[in-house]
């Protein structure tokens, strides 16, 4: 493309002439972006297609990932970054008068995921492509993402995202490839042939366009494929009214995860998820089909992974294609589909493991509920002959019952391999979720701890700190994460340790300067960093967190002889938008907050910081700053994280209770380095089974306890009146469910422990380096080659 800045300089000044239709002088930061974002979509566009030819004649197996989030987070660094390009161009625009990192922030996160699901996939695409592996995502194209969060009066309000304003420089429509999506109608069933054949009459159908992202390996001459599809009016409309179907359409690929209270959400949902399984599943065999006579060896040349529930209608859809089709018997269709889908679970949580009414599910997709209600006819007789006269258990396991279709059964029943995040959370599976699968499937169930990207949350995210591990051990470790170890040897080295000092630092004061930008609130960036950003859930235990504030604010008010360093309490989450609870509980961080940082007489010591519309951008200035990780969910509810693992690199310390991957953070860097507290997951499920656990006790014999519970209904803010009644009531009428009184003293002793430690700073700093250096095996480099490995086989 250009080996020099002077090659960049002309090649970007004559483009922007060409794509703008105006001169330097009269161009705007936008289309100085925008031209640099069609140079490098243009510049990888040769190794794409080489990438994808390569495929096709090798006839190697490939996957595809198909998955309901892909949170990909800007893109134009990103790229510079893994093309070995940044330095020259960010030089070339420099001598132009523009700034590169201010070019990236014009970009707009990409609004295709909601949290960690989301993120998790995006690392794998990027790993996949560094790894030279014939790895593709599917995904659907939202419009307005999942919502943009604004905070007034301390309430969430939800307005649309809209990051395709100006649209998306990395995408490439192919309209010729679009898939023809059918919903309601009717299955007529005809002999054709000698044989009976089903056919879905009179459907309503849905165009699926794609938009193909290209996903650039990191130094790699490997561009892989992100293909999103994007909900059209079909050129074939049977509908009577052509405005509301307009509207019915587009409304599939608008936002993530619509409102599911009512109808008419459910619907909604149901129809995105098939939507996205039927187009990716049948442009994968379009595809196939340009290179393979039959389908019979199909499982053997592709492997189809499902992330979580939401794309499990792959299984009767790839099912539906091989019988209606491809005209197979049922055994070797099914032969076929199990052995070429494999399934990652991402949740203990029994509302998050999808059931779909009958009722809606049937008239919505006919053929395809004929097929699961054969899947499920044929799964329970395997288990009659397995349990017979166990009729209570068949009904506990089967895929249809209780007028529902349990989409995790499916998922268990219809694949090769059933895979948990974390160690924890796939003994937890086999042991207690899903233990009477295990039993019929032990081959099935496998574990694949999660991992991230280490060159976007370390390289891209932490050039300072990433310079400063290359001076140390050099470059190796962007390759292999596992290289990070050696740091181990600055241990006592004071000159590093206090680079590594200066650094956060720095890195902090970054932060600080959104903070006051954002919100006119300036904090300290010698307090404590103690940062607690994630999905806003009642598991997740932000509740916790605020409480312990609240206690603090209390100790300060009233205990002259109470000492503390100074802490920067700074919280990031988006609650979904019918979860009422959640929302009520980011109310309280915001009312705390004002509270809190209006005090003359104690905000030099607390300040409380609600960070609004947390997304990937921000995500990537707030790890490098963190000193604390708060990892505090409920032991047994967070099936791994992948937030911990970024703390984690960027050398963060957690607070965290033995949950998820925090197990397996604590073995990789030393128990004496990370602080643990509360119950563990066995103490959890003994409660949950067997009772014995009373939240009123705690509140009865605990006054710390007992004053904050009654500051949230008792008039101490007054402005709130009634508001905190029901998180009140979830602690003590409710008992508690996720155990935050139980958990109370533990993490407040814990914190108090953190905060003696960090006044040793030379102890700090050393336990610090061992979180780094023990990073490398969280990379997603490391889990998708297990995948590969072990699952997909390529």
């Amino acid at each position: 493309m250009f080996s020099n800045k002077e090659e960049f300089k002309e090649a970007f000044l004559k483009r922007l002439e060409m794509i703008c239709g105006k001169s330097f002088g009269e161009s705007t930061k936008r289309d100085h972006y925008f031209t640099i974002g069609n140079m490098i979509r243009e510049y990888v566009s040769t190794d794409w297609i080489n990438t994808n030819e390569r495929y096709r004649s090798n006839r190697g197996k490939q996957v595809y990932y198909i998955s309901i989030e892909f949170l990909l987070g800007r893109l134009l660094y990103h790229n510079l970054l893994n093309l070995g390009l940044e330095d020259v161009v960010m030089d070339g625009l420099q001598d132009l008068g523009i700034d590169l990192y201010e070019l990236d922030e014009i970009e707009a996160d990409a609004g295709l995921g909601n949290g960690g699901l989301g993120r998790l996939a995006a690392c794998f695409m990027d790993s996949l492509a560094s790894l030279n592996l014939p790895g593709h995502g599917c995904g659907i194209r939202y419009k307005h993402g999942l919502f943009e969060q604004k905070i007034v009066d301390g309430y969430q309000v939800e307005l649309p995202e809209q990051w395709l304003r100006h649209g998306h420089v990395w995408e490439v429509r192919r309209a010729d490839l679009a898939i023809e999506v059918p919903f309601w109608g009717n299955v007529e069933a005809r002999e054709e042939n000698g044989r009976v054949v089903f056919r879905h009459e009179k459907a309503e159908t849905i165009s699926a366009v794609p938009y193909d992202l290209p996903i650039v390996g990191y130094k790699t001459e490997t561009v892989n494929t992100l293909r999103l599809w994007n909900a059209e009016p079909s050129p074939y409309p049977i509908h009577k009214d052509i405005l509301k179907y307009k509207r019915e359409t587009e409304s599939v690929s608008e936002f993530l995860y619509p409102d599911d209270t009512h109808d008419e959400g459910k619907i909604l949902r149901l129809k995105q998820q098939y939507f996205l399984v039927s187009a990716s599943i049948n442009s994968i065999i379009r595809s196939y089909k340009k290179q393979h006579e039959t389908l019979r060896d199909f499982h053997e040349n592709v492997s189809i992974h499902i992330n979580d529930t939401h794309p499990v209608l792959a299984i009767p859809e790839l099912m539906r294609i091989l019988i209606d089709e491809e005209c197979m018997g049922w055994d070797e269709a099914w032969h076929i589909t199990v052995n070429t889908i494999s399934y990652t679970n991402h949740t203990t949580l029994s509302e998050a493991l999808e059931k779909w009414p009958v009722r809606l599910f049937q008239p919505l997709l006919p053929r395809i509920y004929m097929i699961v209600e054969e899947i499920n006819e044929r799964f329970c007789q395997q288990l009659w002959d397995l349990y017979p006269g166990e009729w209570a258990h068949i009904e506990s396991m089967a895929i249809i019952a209780h007028e529902e279709v349990r989409m995790a059964h499916l998922a268990l029943v219809g694949s090769y391999s059933v895979n948990g995040v974390a160690a924890l959370h796939t003994e937890i599976l086999k042991k207690r979720e899903m233990s009477n699968f295990y039993h019929v499937f032990p081959e099935k169930f496998n574990n694949k701890t999660n991992g991230i990207t280490h060159r976007r949350w370390l390289l891209k995210a932490n050039p300072l700190l990433s310079r400063l591990i290359t001076d140390g051990i050099g470059s190796e470790w962007v390759r292999e994460p596992a290289q990070l170890s050696q740091l181990n040897k600055f241990g006592e080295d004071k000159a590093f340790l206090q680079n590594l000092s200066r650094i956060k630092k720095q890195n902090k004061e970054r932060l600080a300067r959104r903070i006051s930008n954002q919100t006119g609130i300036v904090v300290d960036p010698s307090s404590i960093f103690d940062i607690h950003v994630k999905r806003l859930h009642a598991y997740k235990r932000q509740l916790l967190n605020i409480l312990h504030v609240m206690y603090l604010y209390n100790q300060l008010k009233e205990d002259s002889s109470f000492h503390m360093h100074p802490r920067t309490f700074i919280f990031g989450a988006k609650a979904s938008p019918g979860y009422y609870y959640a929302k009520k509980i980011i109310k309280l961080i915001n009312t705390v907050a004002d509270k809190v940082n209006g005090d003359d007489r104690t905000n030099e010591q607390v300040k409380v910081i609600f960070l609004e519309n947390y997304r990937v951008s921000i995500a990537e200035e707030v790890f490098p700053a963190a000193d604390i990780s708060e990892q505090i969910s409920t032991a047994s509810k967070e099936a791994s994280g992948t937030g911990n693992m970024k703390f984690m690199m960027n050398g963060a310390l957690t607070v965290g209770t033995l949950d998820g991957a925090n197990v397996e953070i604590m073995e990789k860097a030393g128990p004496e380095n990370i602080f643990i507290f509360g119950l563990t997951a066995d103490k959890v499920l003994q409660y949950y089974q067997h009772g014995g656990y009373n939240s009123m006790d705690y509140y009865h014999h605990d006054n710390r306890i007992r004053q904050v519970a009654d500051q949230l209904i008792n008039g101490f803010f007054p402005e709130a009146d009634d508001e905190f009644e029901p998180i009140f009531d979830s602690l003590l009428t409710e008992n508690d469910q996720y155990f935050v009184l139980r958990d109370f003293d533990s993490y407040v002793k814990i914190q108090r422990q953190a905060g003696l430690v960090y006044e040793d700073q030379s102890k700090w700093l050393k336990m610090s380096l061992r979180n780094i250096a023990a990073s490398g095996y969280f990379s997603s480099d490391r889990t998708i080659r297990e995948y590969a490995e072990d699952i997909w086989r390529i």
